[in-house]
C-alpha cells in the first residue's frame, strides 16, 4: 500500500519528509507526535530505506506497541528487522548479544528495585551497617540517581563527603561487584553498561553506527543523562537523528531526566532542523487556554502557541470543598451528572492527583458510591509476593547464579529453617563463592544435618530437571510443571480464604500471560519472557476495556487522554508538592505537572481543592495553589463551598435561632452577597453579628465567610475561609474586621 501523507497537516507533513541529518520536533500536547513518529518511520521504509536501519526508541511499552500497530496500517513492512521499543528493553537487547565482553553471560538475570534492595541489606549485614537508617531502599535510591548521572563507585568516592555518602561508597561497589558474581543487571545497569561497552570497544559501537543509520527517539526532554550519551554515541556517526519532544511537559527531575537535554540539542547537532507542532487535535480551546495560561508562568521554555479548531468546549469547573471526603463525594456527584447528561461510560473519566496517598479517600467515596475503579500504580502485578515467587523458580532455571532469586527459593521451601540459610550465605561468603556452588557441594558440609541437606539437593535437581526441559517443553508446559512443583496451588486452595482465592486468581493470571506471550512471539524463550516482564511499567497494566473510572498520578498519566479529567488536591504544600521555599525549576516542573494534567483533557475538566485535609492522621488546615491565582477568570465556573453548604446553612440557621435570634445572614453564591435578616432584637453576647454564614472584612487577611463559630462570650472563636489565604480560627476579641453587606 502507498503511504498516504495528505492526512497530515503542513507541518507534520515537513517534519516526516526531513530524512537526512538531525531534527527536532517539538510537539505540543495532542498535537499528533505518535502519528508524526509512525509516518516518519514508514517514510523511510518507502523512501527505500531498510527496516534493518532503523532504531526507534520509546519510554513506554504502550508507546512502542501504539506505533507499531499504525505502522502495520500504513505500510507492508518486516517488523522484526525494526528494533522498537522502550530504552531498557532495547539495550537489554543488545547486551544479551554483547554480554560476554562485560564479563556477563546471555542468560544475565535483570533485578527489580526489590532484588536490588535485598541484595543491599545483605551487603549492609555484612558490614555492619544497621538497616534501619538509612534503609536499603535509600541506599539503593542514592546508588540509582549516582547511576543515572553516570558516577559510578570510583567517581563517587572522590565526591561523597557526608556520613550517608560514606555508607554508599562502601556498598555501591561492593553492590556492582555482586551483581556482576550474581550474572545479573538492575534496571540502571541497562543504560550504562552500553555506554562503558561503547567506549571500551569502539569496534562494537561502529558496528551499532552501521545497523543503526536511522535514529528517532520519542519524549526526548524525559531523557536522563546516561540516555542521552547513549544517543549520541550511536548517532555519532551518520547523525539521521530525529527527536520528537515538549519541553512543557518535562515532568520526570526526580528520576533523573535532565530538560537540559532537549535545550542543548541545537548546540549538539549544529546543523538540526526543528520543526513545531503547535495544532491541538485533543482538546478544546478553553482547555488549551488554561494550559497556556499555566504554562506561560515559566520563564525556561521554547516558544510555542497552541491552537485548535475544536469548539470552545464547556468552562472548566473550579470546585471548592470544606474537606478531601467532601472532594471525594463531590467528584463522585459530578461522574453521575456527566454520565447521565452525556451518555458516557465509567471509562471516560479520570481522576488525577499529585501523591499517591490522595487515593485512598478517593476510592473509598467510588467504592460507597458504587462506582467500579482501576487504580493505576498501586501494588503492581508483577510486584505481587506469589508472582514474585513463581518468578524466582523461573529465574534459577535460567540462571543458578542468581542469589536473590534462589534465595528466595530456598526460603519459601518447606523445611529449610532462617538458621540454614545463615549457614549457606556464610559458607558462601568466606569461600567467596555463590550460592548455587554451596548446593552443588553440600553433602561435603557438616554444618547440614541429613534432612535439610535432602531438602537443599531437592532444589539443586529441581534446577537441573527443569534446565533439561527448557528445551524439550513449551513455555506454558514449564510454567505449569514449576507451578505443580512448587504445590503453590495446593496450598492456596486448603488455605480457603478470600485472600487465598485472590492469589490463585493472579497465579492463573500468570499463565495467561505465559501463554499470550508464546502465542505472539515468533521464538518464544523463557528468558525472553522473564525479560520482558522485568521491563514492564504502571502504565502497560492500563485495561482500556475495563469500564471502569481510572484513578492515578499525574505523572503516569502522560500521553494519555479522558474526555473529562479531574485533577485533585490543589493546594499548597500538596500541588505543588513542596514549600514555598523551593526552587525556581523545582517551581516550573510542578507547574509543567499541572500542564500535563491539564492538557489530559479532551472535553470537560473539573479542578478542585479542600480547605482541610487529614495528613499524618491530622486534620490540618490548607491554602489554595498558588497555581489556581494564574487561572483566567474567563474560561472558569466556580462551584465554591458555600454553594454546597447553603442548605446546610438554612437548616442551621433555623436550628440555631429558634430561641430568637435579632438577625439571619444567608449566604447566596449566584449574587455574590450577604442578606441580613432583622427578627428581633440581640442575643445578650459579645459578637451576635459573628455566625455561620456571614460575609466579613478582615483588616489583615480581606474578605472571607464565616464557617463555623464557638464558644460564648470573650472566648467566642469563628473558622473564616478568606478568599486569599484560605481557612483561619481566630478569637473574635482581637479580630480587626467587620461585617460585610
Amino acid at each position: 500500500m502507498q503511504l498516504n501523507l495528505s492526512l497530515l497537516n503542513e507541518e507534520q507533513r515537513k517534519a516526516v519528509e526531513e530524512i537526512e541529518g538531525p531534527s527536532m520536533i517539538i510537539a505540543g500536547a495532542g498535537s499528533g507526535k505518535t502519528r508524526v513518529l509512525t509516518y516518519k518511520i514508514a517514510y523511510l521504509i518507502e523512501s527505500g530505506i531498510s527496516p534493518y536501519d532503523i532504531l526507534a526508541l520509546t519510554f513506554t511499552n504502550k508507546a512502542a506497541k501504539e506505533m507499531r500497530e499504525r505502522i502495520s496500517r500504513l505500510i507492508d513492512t518486516n517488523f522484526e528487522k525494526i528494533w522498537m521499543g522502550t530504552f531498557h528493553s532495547i539495550f537489554a537487547r543488545m547486551l544479551r548479544i554483547e554480554a560476554d565482553f562485560l564479563g556477563f553471560t546471555r542468560n544475565f538475570t535483570i533485578y527489580d528495585s526489590d532484588d536490588s534492595a535485598n541484595l543491599i541489606k545483605q551487603l549492609m549485614i555484612s558490614n555492619n551497617m544497621p538497616t534501619d537508617n538509612p534503609t536499603p531502599k535509600a541506599i539503593h535510591s542514592s546508588i540509582s540517581n549516582l547511576k543515572n548521572k553516570l558516577i559510578l563507585p570510583k567517581e563517587f568516592s572522590a565526591i561523597s563527603k557526608t556520613p550517608f555518602d560514606k555508607k554508599v561508597e562502601i556498598i555501591y561497589e561492593e553492590y556492582q561487584k555482586a551483581l556482576l558474581k550474581n550474572n545479573s543487571m538492575d534496571f540502571d545497569d541497562l543504560l550504562i553498561k552500553p555506554i562503558e561497552l561503547f567506549r571500551r570497544y569502539p569496534e562494537i559501537l561502529d558496528k551499532y553506527q552501521e545497523r543503526f543509520k536511522f535514529i528517532l527517539v520519542d519524549e526526548y526532554q524525559d531523557t536522563n543523562k546516561a540516555q542521552y550519551i547513549i544517543i549520541k554515541l550511536l548517532a555519532g556517526k551518520y547523525k539521521n537523528l530525529s527527536i520528537v519532544g515538549d519541553d512543557a511537559q518535562s515532568i520526570y527531575k526526580w528520576r533523573g531526566a535532565e530538560i537540559q537535554n532537549i535545550f542543548d540539542f541545537q548546540d549538539d547537532f549544529k546543523d538540526c532542523k526543528i520543526f513545531k507542532l503547535e495544532q491541538n487535535y485533543r482538546s478544546s480551546q478553553k482547555i488549551l487556554t488554561l494550559a497556556d495560561h499555566v504554562i506561560k508562568r515559566n520563564k525556561r521554555q521554547m516558544e510555542k502557541n497552541l491552537w485548535t479548531d475544536n469548539s470552545e468546549g464547556e468552562h472548566i469547573h473550579l470546585i471548592e470543598t470544606m474537606t478531601d471526603k467532601d472532594e471525594a463525594v463531590r467528584i463522585c456527584r459530578y461522574i453521575f451528572e456527566e454520565m447521565q447528561k452525556k451518555k458516557l461510560n465509567f471509562k471516560d473519566f479520570v481522576i488525577l492527583y499529585r501523591t499517591n496517598t490522595q487515593s485512598r479517600i478517593l476510592e473509598d467515596a467510588l467504592r460507597q458510591n458504587n462506582i467500579p475503579y482501576l487504580i493505576i500504580g498501586g501494588i503492581r502485578f508483577y510486584q505481587r509476593k506469589e508472582i514474585k515467587d513463581i518468578l524466582a523458580h523461573l529465574k534459577i532455571i535460567v540462571n543458578p547464579s542468581d542469589n536473590e532469586s534462589l534465595l528466595r527459593v530456598i526460603n519459601v521451601r518447606s523445611g529449610i529453617g532462617k538458621t540454614t540459610v545463615d549457614k549457606l550465605k556464610s559458607i558462601a561468603e568466606s569461600g567467596q563463592i555463590q550460592l548455587f556452588e554451596v548446593l552443588k557441594s553440600v553433602n561435603g558440609y557438616k554444618e547440614f544435618s541429613s534432612k535439610t541437606k535432602n531438602n537443599l539437593v531437592d532444589i539443586l535437581n529441581y534446577i537441573y530437571k527443569y534446565q533439561y526441559l527448557k528445551e524439550e517443553m513449551s513455555l506454558s508446559e514449564l510454567a505449569r510443571g514449576v507451578l505443580d512443583e512448587m504445590g503453590i496451588l495446593r496450598t492456596l486452595r486448603l488455605e480457603n480464604t478470600a485472600e487465598s482465592e485472590e492469589r490463585i486468581n493472579n497465579i492463573q493470571e500468570l499463565l495467561s500471560a505465559i501463554a499470550e506471550y508464546s502465542d505472539t512471539v515468533d521464538e518464544p524463550t523463557l528468558e525472553l519472557f522473564l525479560q520482558q516482564v522485568s521491563l514492564v511499567a504502571d502504565i502497560d497494566d492500563l485495561d482500556n476495556q475495563k469500564n471502569a473510572v481510572t484513578l492515578m498520578t499525574i505523572h503516569a498519566a502522560k500521553g494519555l487522554e479522558f474526555p473529562v479529567v479531574f485533577i485533585t488536591g490543589l493546594e499548597e504544600g500538596l500541588f505543588p508538592v513542596s514549600s514555598s521555599t523551593m526552587y525556581q525549576d523545582e517551581l516550573e516542573e510542578e507547574r509543567r505537572l499541572f500542564y500535563v494534567a491539564i492538557t489530559r483533557a479532551q472535553s470537560k475538566l473539573y479542578i478542585s481543592y479542600a480547605n482541610q485535609r487529614y495528613k499524618y492522621g491530622i486534620q490540618s488546615y490548607q491554602m489554595k495553589s498558588r497555581f489556581l491565582k494564574e487561572i483566567s477568570e474567563e474560561i472558569i465556573r466556580k462551584h465554591f463551598i458555600h454553594e454546597s453548604l447553603k442548605q446546610i446553612y438554612t437548616k442551621k440557621h433555623e436550628k440555631d435561632y429558634t430561641s430568637g435570634p435579632s438577625v439571619r445572614y444567608e449566604y447566596y453564591p449566584e449574587k455574590k452577597k450577604t442578606v441580613k435578616y432583622d427578627t428581633g432584637e440581640f442575643e445578650n453576647e459579645s459578637f451576635p453579628d459573628i455566625q455561620k454564614g456571614v460575609s466579613v472584612i478582615h483588616n489583615t487577611f480581606g474578605k472571607g465567610t464565616v464557617l463555623s463559630t464557638s464558644g460564648k462570650g470573650t472566648e467566642k472563636k469563628a473558622e473564616i475561609y478568606f478568599d486569599e489565604i484560605g481557612l483561619k480560627k481566630i478569637y473574635l476579641k482581637y479580630a480587626k474586621m467587620t461585617v460585610s453587606d
